[in-house]
């Protein structure tokens, strides 16, 4: 009797094997062309092939073509009805520089409440943080991030050099890098 099993779970292994063979890259296609990424892609058919080795041996699949695709497509609906949390990273924009532009990341956060509730107290935060700065810093600063001035306008405004502006907007975005890290971490909590 046992040998009987033993024959059946050998039989079931070499027809999982060459399922996988027979199908592997007509179902990656087909989920690829369905999703953003490969590695999304590749995360669907794992959890395809899971789904097909956790078939009962009592359980027959009539048609394992129309299946496979069946639980594709199931997994690929699953995906996209899962609300991915939205992180702060996906809205970090930094210039040449490595300056983070908070105005494009805020401007890019909306249609989501939770987002535009931190996006009502990061502005509250920010606008604290600047008034925390010395005057030169938070002007230059906020023309530069708010009101799209650049630098180098900045300087012949002010009649002052570049590098000094520069130095002023790099302490000015450390002082608020160091002030809203907080918000930031708690963002990714989420």
């Amino acid at each position: 009797m046992s040998d009987g099993i033993a024959i059946m779970a050998d039989d079931r292994k070499q027809n999982i094997i060459d399922t996988v063979r027979d199908y592997s890259k007509r179902l990656f296609g087909f989920i690829r062309g369905k999703v953003n990424t490969d590695a999304d892609a590749e995360d669907i058919l794992q959890d395809v092939w899971y789904q097909f080795t956790n078939v009962s041996s009592t359980q027959t699949i009539e048609e394992v073509s129309g299946w496979l695709f069946r639980v594709a497509r199931n997994k690929i609906t699953d995906k996209y009805r899962k609300k991915k949390p939205e992180l702060l990273d996906d809205y970090q924009y930094e210039n040449e520089d490595g300056e983070v532009q908070f105005r494009e990341m805020l401007l890019a956060i909306k249609d989501n409440p939770e987002l535009e509730d931190f996006k009502e107290l990061f502005w509250e935060e920010l606008f604290q943080a600047l008034d925390e700065l010395p005057e030169a810093q938070r002007e230059v600063f906020i023309l530069n991030e708010m009101e799209d001035v650049t630098l180098q306008q900045i300087a012949d405004k002010k009649g002052e050099s570049i590098k000094t502006i520069i130095s002023r907007k790099r302490y000015a975005v450390l002082h608020l890098r160091k002030r809203l890290q907080y918000l930031y971490n708690e963002l990714i909590t989420y």
